[in-house]
């Protein structure tokens, strides 16, 4: 199907499509290709790796170490069966475990709430995440944000990480890489206190809980670290989190929901812009658009002058030519779907219940990410380039579709019935379209051997919404223009941080 089949790299994701489930299974051990001795001094999101202090490590010849040194050998010799398992799941990479908790818990709570008995809707609500609707309602939005924050969170502590272990250049000689601090001790605590301010329910958090429990002990349990590694490095990484989620306290997303009111004031603009029949929900009972305001979030790579600067001109009029031949063709592939098509769309729907589009990109990037063996630091960056890109496209397209207000096919022409459920949010542009250049933008320029594959693939989960009866074609064109434009401003931040 198309780009599906166009390298064998992306042949586990068909697996992964078809099942929505978060493929955690097991993945060779990562041999790093370098150990990146200058990663130290690569550029951060937040500050410099001296705004973190942790103690100065003790000599290799002192007592201390060298008791230090032994304990750890008798837990290294004393392992459980489950201490043995976990050492075989985390050598895999701890950065890429973590992006699959983080895709988990993504996938359990992408359901939208259900109406209350008066046909109202109530919004999940942080305080109380345990009750009806259960917060986070993790849409397409939300898992770009919490992806991006995740990601750069274990980017941000990875590279202070690496500062310290060439300032002190203390290590037992398992490896060629400095022991002090602890890589998968830092990067449990900083993931970890991230995810449970994203999903604070008592599920997520006693599962987060687990995770870090067992991801900061690997080093010592496999013979890499002794216990002051370890307790370095969650000194480390919980203050690099503070630090991200003091950020993503005040980054607007608190305010980006809306209710009816607002969304009658986004269609009385859309009419003062020429729009003739605004979107409206097509939901039973009606449902504020999701998440009206999350164009007003926050970017990483650019400002809003530059959101709007880049924000799509006006799509065809209702009466046009071009949006009479455009609903023509959704009209067809309603109509007269091939099996082909209907795969390509079922393959990249990424609805309910599922990472969404943005993990779905995520698991591609995963893929290429290990395969090219990268250290845990480089595969973090990579992760922190490709998900600030993503979220930065989810915030540009919000901020057009809330902007034109535009219908969907299916509300122009009520026959049409569409592949795989109607989106509660406006049509222009698509948020697959755009969030899939941007994401391929990012990862072409991380892996050019693979831009024509990659590429091929944002097209493709492009169309498949129009296949869908979801999209006109002008939506998804758009978007992916729009798309890559947004990626490229990632890039020129990569070029930038001193990696290459």
């Amino acid at each position: 199907m198309k780009s599906r089949i166009l390298s064998i790299l992306f042949i586990s994701m068909i697996a992964f499509a078809c099942s929505k489930e978060v493929e955690q299974a097991y993945v060779k051990p990562l041999e790093p290709s370098s150990i990146e001795p200058n990663a130290g001094n690569w550029k951060m999101y937040f500050g410099q790796p001296s705004d973190y202090t942790i103690p100065a490590p003790k000599e290799t010849t002192s007592a201390e170490y060298k008791a230090e040194l032994e304990d750890a050998k008798k837990v290294v010799a004393n392992l459980t069966s489950a201490q043995k398992s976990a050492v075989t799941y985390w050598q895999a990479g701890s950065v890429g475990r973590w992006n699959e908790v983080a895709r988990e818990l993504i996938a359990r709570y992408n359901l939208a709430p259900e109406p209350n008995e008066d046909d109202t809707y109530s919004a999940p609500s942080s305080a109380k995440p345990d009750s009806l609707p259960y917060f986070p309602f993790a849409n397409p939005p939300y898992a770009s944000r919490a992806y991006a924050l995740v990601s750069v969170a274990q980017y941000d502590a990875l590279v202070a990480t690496w500062a310290y272990k060439f300032k002190y250049m203390r290590k037992n000689n398992t490896d060629a890489l400095p022991d002090y601090p602890s890589e998968e001790a830092v990067i449990a605590a900083a993931s970890s206190k991230v995810l449970k301010f994203l999903f604070p329910g008592s599920y997520p958090t006693q599962l987060i809980e687990n995770k870090y429990n067992e991801g900061r002990m690997v080093g010592l349990w496999s013979g890499k670290s002794v216990q002051s590694d370890i307790d370095a490095a969650d000194i480390l990484g919980k203050a690099v989190a503070d630090k991200i989620i003091a950020y993503a306290k005040t980054d607007g997303m608190g305010t980006a929901g809306g209710n009816l009111t607002i969304q009658a004031q986004y269609a009385e603009a859309a009419l003062a812009r020429g729009i003739t029949n605004p979107w409206k929900s097509l939901d039973v009972p009606a449902r504020p658009g999701m998440l009206m305001k999350f164009g007003e979030v926050k970017t990483w790579n650019f400002d809003k002058a530059t959101r709007d600067a880049i924000r799509p001109a006006a799509p065809p009029a209702l009466n046009s030519e071009a949006f009479k031949k455009d609903l023509e063709e959704v009209r067809g592939f309603a109509k007269n779907i091939t099996r082909e098509q209907w795969s390509i769309v079922q393959f990249w729907a990424d609805g309910l219940g599922t990472s969404t589009p943005p993990g779905h990109w995520n698991q591609i990037g995963l893929e290429l990410f290990r395969k090219a063996n990268m250290s845990e630091v480089r595969m973090a960056r990579s992760l922190a380039l490709l998900n600030t890109a993503i979220e930065d496209a989810g915030i540009c397209c919000w901020d057009t579709k809330y902007y034109y207000f535009y219908p969907r096919p299916n509300q122009v022409d009520p026959s049409i019935k569409t592949a795989t459920g109607t989106p509660n949010f406006p049509s222009y542009t698509s948020g697959h379209s755009t969030f899939s250049a941007a994401a391929a933008a990012v990862l072409s320029y991380l892996f050019p051997e693979e831009k024509t594959n990659l590429e091929a693939m944002a097209k493709e989960a492009s169309e498949s919404r129009i296949y869908g009866a979801i999209h006109y074609r002008f939506d998804c064109e758009v978007g992916l223009t729009c798309g890559k434009k947004i990626g490229d401003y990632a890039v020129a931040r990569a070029k930038t941080d001193g990696a290459n």
